[in-house]
């Protein structure tokens, strides 16, 4: 098709990346990757927001003047929203809202492997550009079970991660998410239905409902992730794999009685087939 220039309709449900692609055109807009200082600015608040997970924007703002970057609110706000600190919402869709499930795990008692899993999405830095990743684990022994990287924070990559979970594991009794997009989705709840698992949701903002994973996130940045600077996704998969087979077989944990993810979830498992 030859060059030229034609308007596609705002309102129409198809995405208009996917539109172009039919017209063999390119979209008017391309959007500018972040400049080599919000890159910066997005590690900075990564590092604060795993120190200090309940700081706002404005918090945030004053914690980078500390350290020698002025930012305003609103800027502060914009790269927040880019690396996905905030909350999300419940991501309506045209005509409808997704369900939100309530949190289960309030009062619970946790004591085997497969009873409850949970996951999460957080923001991977690389040397230029950064990533998203995403872990199931479970609760009770803290093993990471699966996990996918992605440049989007779509709902494929998501799935794919659960999928290869189940599959190797088999099913959890119940599954806890936050209130993000991928996760209220109906796709994602779907399949977590088709396998009969019981949906827990963190309440909306409280990222201490699902702790185990936020520790796990400040692990690997802070043992892995910020030392490594990964150049390419393919270098980062390497790292992230070796990192969570030296977390789930020889990192051991205070809070499992010094023992390691490993032993726990297979020692348990193991007792159980005896039985």
């Amino acid at each position: 098709m030859s060059e030229r220039r034609v308007r596609i309709h705002i309102d129409h449900p198809l995405p208009k990346t996917r539109r172009c692609e039919l017209l063999e055109m390119a979209p008017y807009y391309q959007p500018k990757p972040p400049s080599q200082r919000d890159l910066v600015l997005m590690r900075l608040i990564d590092e604060i927001h795993l120190q200090w997970p309940f700081y706002g924007s404005r918090r945030i703002s004053d914690e980078l003047a500390d350290r020698g970057h002025t930012v305003n609110r609103k800027h502060a706000q914009r790269l927040m929203r880019l690396r996905a600190l905030y909350p999300r919402q419940r991501t309506s869709q045209p005509g409808r809202v997704h369900t939100i499930y309530p949190y289960l795990l309030r009062g619970l008692t946790i004591d085997r492997p497969n009873q409850v899993w949970a996951t999460d999405l957080c923001y991977i830095p690389m040397a230029k550009g950064f990533m998203y990743l995403v872990a199931i684990m479970d609760w009770y022994s803290r093993r990471v079970l699966a996990w996918r990287v992605s440049n989007t924070m779509d709902t494929a990559f998501c799935i794919d991660a659960l999928e290869e979970a189940i599959r190797r594991h088999g099913a959890p009794e119940m599954f806890n998410t936050d209130q993000g997009a991928q996760f209220t989705s109906e796709a994602f709840t779907g399949a977590l239905k088709a396998h009969g698992i019981k949906i827990s949701m963190d309440g909306k903002g409280r990222w201490v409902d699902n702790m185990f994973v936020e520790r796990l996130w400040r692990s690997v940045k802070y043992e892995d992730v910020y030392s490594r600077a990964y150049e390419t996704p393919a270098l980062l998969r390497a790292g992230l794999g070796r990192y969570f087979t030296f977390y789930n077989t020889r990192r051991r944990h205070s809070g499992l009685g010094r023992r390691t993810p490993d032993a726990v979830y297979f020692d348990q498992v193991n007792r159980e087939l005896v039985a």
